[in-house]
C-alpha cells in the first residue's frame, strides 16, 4: 500500500474535467487504497481489437483506455457487479454493454450512436417483471466518470479484512468531510484514513489504511456496523 498522501478531493474533482484526470485519479487510488496497478491489470489491444471485430463496432478511445490500464483488476472492477471482458461486451437494444449488476437486475451500456464520441454518456436498463417495459436510461454524462465511480464503489465493496457495511446515516461527524459528487447516487466522504461511500441511500460502506483507522471509524460513526 503506498504510504504517500492522495488527495481524494483533487483527484475527484480532475476526473470530472476529462478522462486524463480520470485515469490519473484511478492510478493514484489503486496504489493508495490498495495495490499499485501492474502491466498485466489491463486488456491487451489486441483483445479489444477482436472485440471490435466480432461486433462490427469501434470501442471509444476511453473504453480502450480503462480496459487497458484496469480492466483485470477485480478490486476495482468486479467485487460486487461486474465490468464485462471484451469478449463478453455485447448489444443490446441500441447500446453496447460493458457492465452488468451481480444479479443481473441492471445493466449498463453505451448508445451505439454516442460511440463515435471518445468519451460517450453511458445509460443504464434496470431488470424489470415485465420485459417489454424496459428502457435504457441516462446514467453518466462521460464514461470515464462512470467507471471511476464504478472502480471507487467496487473497491468499497471488496471482501476485504479492511472494508465494512452498514445502513446509511443521516448525518456523518463533522471529521468526515464530503467530498465532489462523482457517481449517479453516490456520496463520498473523507475521515482519518477512511473513504465512506454512501451508494443510493440503502448502503454505507467504508474502507480503512489499517486497523486502527477502522477501530477510530467504529467509534466515530455508531451505526450497525457488520463487523464492528
Amino acid at each position: 500500500m503506498n504510504d504517500e498522501i492522495f488527495d481524494l478531493r483533487a483527484g475527484m474533482a480532475e476526473t470530472l474535467r476529462g478522462r486524463e484526470g480520470a485515469w490519473a485519479f484511478v492510478r493514484g487510488f489503486a496504489a493508495y487504497w490498495g495495490e499499485p496497478l501492474g502491466p498485466g491489470d489491463g486488456f491487451a489491444d489486441a483483445e479489444l481489437d477482436a472485440a471490435q471485430r466480432r461486433l462490427g463496432l469501434r470501442l471509444p478511445a476511453a473504453l480502450r483506455e480503462a480496459y487497458r490500464l484496469f480492466g483485470r483488476r477485480a478490486d476495482l472492477t468486479s467485487s460486487h457487479n461486474t465490468l464485462l471482458t471484451p469478449d463478453e461486451l455485447y448489444v443490446l437494444d441500441g447500446a453496447l454493454v460493458y457492465q452488468a449488476e451481480n444479479q443481473g437486475c441492471a445493466h449498463w451500456g453505451i448508445p451505439l450512436a454516442e460511440l463515435a464520441a471518445d468519451d460517450p454518456a453511458t445509460v443504464a436498463r434496470p431488470d424489470l417483471a415485465d420485459s417489454s417495459q424496459e428502457r435504457w436510461e441516462p446514467w453518466e454524462p462521460r464514461f470515464s466518470v462512470a467507471v471511476v465511480a464504478m472502480a471507487m464503489t467496487e473497491k468499497l465493496l471488496e471482501d476485504h479484512e479492511l472494508t465494512d457495511f452498514a445502513e446509511p446515516e443521516d448525518e456523518l461527524p463533522r471529521a468526515f468531510r464530503e467530498l465532489p459528487r462523482l457517481g449517479r447516487e453516490c456520496r463520498w466522504f473523507e475521515g482519518p484514513d477512511v473513504l465512506v461511500g454512501v451508494i443510493e441511500d440503502f448502503a454505507m460502506t467504508a474502507r480503512a489504511r489499517g486497523a486502527e483507522a477502522l477501530r477510530v471509524l467504529h467509534e466515530a460513526v455508531p451505526a450497525d456496523w457488520l463487523k464492528g
